[in-house]
């Protein structure tokens, strides 16, 4: 399954999707806020949007998954 990982370390700032939605690639499915910078996290692939992983506020770590598609 495609994940879609955090590209920064910072703050979930804004999610973009819901579970359900059908993404296609170059997406945005979440913002992340870095050194009060808003950074767009785009998906890699297409699919639909099985899981969100993280929550708007939360911290996250370069290589985190935010969003699992299938």
């Amino acid at each position: 399954m495609p994940e879609v990982e955090a590209h920064i370390t910072g703050t979930v700032w804004k999610i973009e999707c819901d579970v359900g939605d059908e993404i296609e690639e170059g997406d945005t499915v979440a913002i992340l806020e870095s050194m009060k910078m808003e950074m767009p996290v785009e998906a890699e692939d297409a699919g639909t949007v099985k899981e969100i992983l993280c929550e708007e506020g939360q911290a996250v770590n370069e290589g985190d998954t935010l969003v699992i598609l299938e």
